[in-house]
């Protein structure tokens, strides 16, 4: 629940960045104080991911190379043989 939470989070501040915030109450940022936002949240949800990752045994590097891989099979017609994240 914690990782849907920070999810949302996310969803907003980019929401925010991208096409403005419907608040009325909220007061307007600067772009540079929305980049920092997003920032921090992009930071909570990948420290959720990784503890949820830890919690069921796998490590940062596992969690990188089955999304390579993924990737690398989805989109095996444009990669070439070089990593894509290290």
């Amino acid at each position: 629940m914690f990782l849907t939470e920070e999810l949302g989070e996310l969803s907003q501040a980019v929401r925010a960045y991208e096409i403005g915030r419907d608040h009325p109450h909220e007061q307007p940022q600067s772009e540079s104080d929305q980049q920092d936002h997003i920032l921090e949240k992009l930071a909570d949800v990948l420290d959720n991911v990784l503890i949820l990752a830890d919690k069921y045994g796998y490590s940062p590097d596992e969690l990188i190379e089955a999304s390579e891989g993924k990737l690398r099979e989805r989109f095996s017609d444009k990669f070439q043989t070089t990593p894509l994240v290290r």
